[in-house]
């Protein structure tokens, strides 16, 4: 891993610790592995993407009016250039569409159409197999609270320290 300086460190603390290493190493390598895996599955299964799935789950809530897309950028973690191609793909095939905001004429909310929504009910039974098969199937049950606390607290860190926007709540 390339050194980097961290704003506040003394030069001797730019390195990982061989513990810190580890759990990074481990992070990234199942990160990846997990991205890959879920858009395979999802491609084959359904023909969308994962990042399609990322979006349709975001607006898939209870929001007729559906989300500003800053919001939606920050909940995904999306620089808003990314966001703003990825709608524009989906768009074209009628997932989503754009509309200006009703409380605020200044703003864009982006919502799920009808083929949106069917898109992401027909896609979700195979993908939380998939979820449940290679992530919480080898997660013994003990370590499930602690991890997910783990995960909880980086986020909220994240949210507070991060260059993207913290997500809306």
């Amino acid at each position: 891993m390339t050194p980097r300086k961290v704003r506040g460190t003394s030069p001797k603390q730019q390195w990982l610790t061989p513990r810190q290493q580890r759990a990074w190493v481990a992070f990234m390598r199942v990160q990846l592995r997990m991205s890959y895996e879920m858009n395979r599955q999802l491609q084959a299964d359904s023909g969308l993407s994962l990042s399609d799935y990322d979006v349709l789950v975001a607006l898939s809530g209870d929001r007729d009016e559906g989300m500003r897309i800053s919001d939606l950028a920050a909940q995904i973690g999306w620089e808003r250039s990314r966001l703003s191609h990825q709608l524009r793909r989906m768009e074209e095939r009628g997932l989503t569409e754009r509309r200006t905001g009703a409380g605020d004429g200044r703003t864009t909310n982006v919502v799920l159409t009808p083929n949106g929504r069917r898109a992401i009910e027909d896609a979700a039974p195979g993908h939380v197999d998939l979820v449940r098969s290679l992530f919480f199937e080898p997660l013994p049950e003990s370590l499930l609270t602690p991890f997910t606390a783990a995960l909880e607290h980086i986020e909220v860190h994240l949210n507070h320290n991060s260059s993207l926007p913290p997500a809306p709540s």
